[in-house]
C-alpha cells in the first residue's frame, strides 16, 4: 500500500527535494509550508511528476490549531500517516548574542523548538501503536551547528537545533517499544536559500571549499540520507544522528 508522508517546509530546499525523491518512490506527500503557496504548488507538481501523489497544506508549526490541522488534512486526503519529515525551520541575519533582540528570540524558538516538538508530538500519537496507530518513522531535521554552535553568526538557530538532537534521542527511546522510529539529519553547509535568509547567500560556497571533500553539499545529498532513515532499509536505525556535512 502506497505510504504517506507529511514534509513540514516542504514547498523548498531540502524539504522539496525530499519530497521529490519520495515521488519517485511513489509515495503520497503532504508538503507543508508557511507562506509561499506558488513554491508549495511547484513542488507538489515536481511530486506528481515523479510518480506520486502530493497535497499543498498551509500551516505555521508553531500553532497547535495549524499542526493538527495540517496532520487532519494529510490523512482525510491520503488516509494513512506513515512518516513526518520534521524539516520546517528558520534562521535570522548573523548577530552575536548580544545584538539579539527578544522578538528574534522568540520567534526562532517557537518555529524551529516548539514547532518541531508539536509536529513530533501530532505524529507520535497517530503513528504511535500503543495509541491505535500502526507504527511508522520521524526524521527530524537539526543542523551540524548543534555540535558547532555557529558562534558570532547564529547562536540562537544552533541552540535551537541542539533541542531537536535531544528530541530525537529522548523521543526515539519512548516511542521504539510503540513501533514508531526516530532519527535526525544533522545537515552542514548546504547549497539552499536558507543562507540567503540569513543574509549570507555566499555562504554554503564560500565555507563549503573549507570542508573535507572542498565543497558545499546539494539538498538532494541530503535528501537521499532522510528518504534511506525512512525506508525499510534503516529498520534497526533509531535515536540516531546523522551528519551530512561532507567531513566538517
Amino acid at each position: 500500500m502506497t505510504k504517506a508522508v507529511l514534509i513540514t517546509g516542504g514547498s523548498r530546499g531540502i524539504g522539496r527535494a525530499t519530497a521529490r525523491l519520495l515521488g519517485a518512490q511513489g509515495w503520497s506527500v503532504g508538503v507543508n509550508y508557511a507562506q509561499n503557496l506558488a513554491a508549495a504548488r511547484e513542488t507538489v507538481a515536481d511530486v506528481e511528476r515523479a510518480g506520486g501523489q502530493a497535497l499543498a497544506i498551509a500551516g505555521d508549526v508553531a500553532s497547535e490549531t495549524d499542526v493538527i490541522a495540517m496532520f487532519d488534512a494529510l490523512e482525510q486526503k491520503f488516509g494513512r500517516l506513515d512518516a513526518l519529515v520534521n524539516n520546517a525551520g528558520i534562521v535570522a541575519p548573523s548577530s552575536q548574542l548580544a545584538d539579539m533582540e527578544l522578538a528574534r528570540l522568540k520567534r526562532m524558538f517557537d518555529v524551529n523548538v516548539l514547532g518541531a516538538y508539536l509536529c513530533a508530538r501530532e505524529a507520535a500519537r497517530r503513528m504511535s501503536t500503543a495509541r491505535g496507530g500502526a507504527g511508522g518513522v520521524i526524521v527530524n531535521i537539526s543542523s551540524a551547528a548543534a555540535r558547532l554552535g555557529s558562534p558570532n553568526e547564529y547562536i540562537d538557530y544552533a541552540g535551537s537545533k541542539g533541542a531537536v538532537d535531544t528530541l530525537t534521542i529522548g523521543l526515539a527511546k519512548e516511542l521504539g517499544p510503540q513501533g514508531v522510529r526516530v532519527n535526525a539529519v544533522r545537515p552542514g553547509l548546504i547549497d539552499t536559500d536558507i543562507h540567503a535568509s540569513g543574509g549570507k547567500p555566499e555562504r554554503a560556497a564560500q565555507l563549503g571549499a573549507t570542508t573535507p571533500l572542498g565543497r558545499p553539499g546539494s539538498a538532494n545529498e541530503v535528501a537521499e540520507s532522510i528518504v534511506w532513515l525512512l525506508s525499510d532499509a534503516a529498520s534497526y536505525v533509531t535515536g540516531a544522528l546523522l551528519d551530512v556535512t561532507g567531513g566538517r
